[in-house]
C-alpha cells in the first residue's frame, strides 16, 4: 500500500513505514500525519506483522511539522488526524515500532523519536527541540519526551533550541543505538532478528507492562504485575516457550488473535 507522503510495505513479518516527503525534509503535513496513521493501523491488523519499522526518505527523518499545512487540517474528505494520535497509535501499537533516524529530526519529528520503542540512529543526524526559536514550545512532544529526558536535560534542550547529534542523544535517553549512517540498515535488522526470536504476544504483554508499571507507584505495580506473571506463565505461549527452552528447540509461536 502505498500513498503520496507516506510508503508501506510488508515482508518477513515486518512492516516498513517511510515518510515520503523529501522535498521538505518529510515535514509533518495533514496529508503525511494521515498516511503514517492509516499504515500503522494497517500493520496493527495485520496478524502476520509482528514488527513496524519507521524511517523517512532522502537526506531526513523528519524536520518537525509542516507550518503551511500542519497536522489536523483537511486533507479530502479525510477525517483529519492529528500529531497526538499518531505518538499514540505508536505507544499503543501490540507490536514494537522500531525508529529508524536516517537524517536530521527536529522539533515535532522529535516526538516520533521519543514514541519509539527502540530507537537507532546515524550517529551524526542533527536532533534537537527548535520550537522556540520560531517562537512556540514544544507542547504536544513534550508528553513523550521529558520522561525520557528528565527535567535536567529536557530544560536545557527545549529552553536553547540547541541542536546536537543522535550519538548524544544516547546519553539523553533518546536513542539506543547511534551507528555510522551506512550501518543503519543493518543495525536495524539486528534488532528485528532478536525482536523475532521472541513469542508475539509476550512481545504485546511486554511493552503494555513497560508503559503500565512505569505509570503507577510501588506498591500498585507490585499488586497488578503479580498476576499479570501468572497469566503469561500459564498461557498457551508461555507453556510453549518453555518446553522449547528444556527440549533445546525452536519455539511453535501461534500468531496472536
Amino acid at each position: 500500500m502505498t500513498t503520496d507522503a507516506t510508503l508501506y510495505e510488508t515482508a518477513g513479518g515486518v512492516a516498513r513505514i517511510t515518510l515520503n516527503r523529501p522535498e521538505n525534509r518529510n515535514a509533518l503535513s495533514a496529508d503525511l500525519v494521515n498516511g503514517l496513521f492509516a499504515h500503522l493501523e494497517a500493520a496493527n491488523r495485520d496478524a502476520d506483522v509482528r514488527c513496524i519499522v519507521l524511517t523517512g526518505a532522502g537526506t531526513a527523518f523528519c524536520a518537525g511539522a509542516d507550518l503551511k499545512n500542519p497536522p489536523g487540517s483537511p486533507v479530502g474528505d479525510q477525517r483529519p488526524i492529528t500529531l497526538p494520535e499518531v505518538i499514540k497509535a505508536i505507544l499503543d501499537s501490540p507490536k514494537p515500532v522500531i525508529v529508524a533516524v536516517n537524517g536530521p529530526a527536529l522539533a515535532g519529528g522529535m516526538g516520533l523519536v521519543a514514541a519509539a520503542d527502540i530507537c537507532i540512529a546515524a550517529e551524526d543526524a542533527p536532533m534537537g527541540f527548535t520550537e522556540v526559536r520560531i517562537g512556540v514550545i514544544p507542547a504536544v512532544i513534550s508528553v513523550v519526551c521529558i520522561p525520557k529526558l528528565g527535567v535536567h536535560q529536557a530544560m536545557k534542550l527545549m529552553l536553547t533550541g540547541e541542536r546536537f547529534a543522535a550519538k548524544d542523544a544516547v546519553g539523553y535517553g533518546l536513542v539506543h543505538r547511534a551507528v555510522p549512517a551506512d550501518q543503519l540498515r543493518a543495525a536495524v535488522q539486528e534488532e528485528l532478528d532478536k525482536l523475532m526470536l521472541a513469542g508475539p504476544i509476550a512481545l504485546r504483554e511486554c511493552k503494555r507492562l513497560v508503559r503500565r508499571i512505569s505509570s503507577i507507584g510501588l506498591d500498585d505495580g507490585f499488586t497488578e504485575a503479580a498476576p499479570w506473571s501468572v497469566r503469561m506463565f500459564q498461557s498457551e505461549e508461555g507453556q510453549e516457550g518453555m518446553a522449547a527452552f528444556r527440549e533445546k528447540r525452536k519455539p511453535k509461536w501461534v500468531t496472536p488473535d
